[in-house]
């Protein structure tokens, strides 16, 4: 009992301690699509001004804007594919009554088996990783 709660209260700071990692990886993943999506739009502002202004706004021609038009097609997509998929997978989830699909899927995949590494395998931060490496490298060139 009392090591289910041990057990229970490790995970719990583990997991406390992956949010500035998740909040870190999220500011560059959304750091590199807003550079990405800046640098498209550049790239076709600069290869065609006339026609990028003319598709910012609308027009006798067009009433509706070439922005309004992508927008409103992202957003049908994005519902086509999102609800698309859930639909398939909610008709798949309950065609094969899966409970516990985890544990299914355990079943069918054969078993891996374990092996003991040499060295370490879990270390607390980047640079404990780094000193493990020079550690070892220098203990590999003695014993050459």
């Amino acid at each position: 009992m009392a090591e289910q709660e041990i057990s229970e209260i490790g995970v719990g700071a583990k997991t406390r301690t992956k949010i500035p990692e998740i909040v870190f990886m999220g500011a560059v993943a959304g750091f590199s699509l807003l550079l990405g999506f800046g640098a498209t739009i550049a790239m076709a502002k600069k290869h065609s001004p006339k026609y990028f202004a003319q598709g910012m706004v609308g027009s006798k021609e067009m009433p509706e804007s070439g922005t309004d038009l992508a927008l409103r097609a992202l957003g049908r997509g994005t519902l086509y594919a999102v609800g698309g998929f859930g639909l398939f997978c909610g008709v798949v989830w309950k065609a094969l009554n899966l409970k516990e699909f985890r544990q299914k899927v355990g079943e069918m995949l054969p078993r891996i088996p374990k092996t003991e590494t040499g060295g370490r395998t879990e270390f607390e931060s980047l640079r404990d990783f780094l000193q493990y490496c020079i550690d070892e490298s220098e203990k590999s060139k003695r014993n050459k």
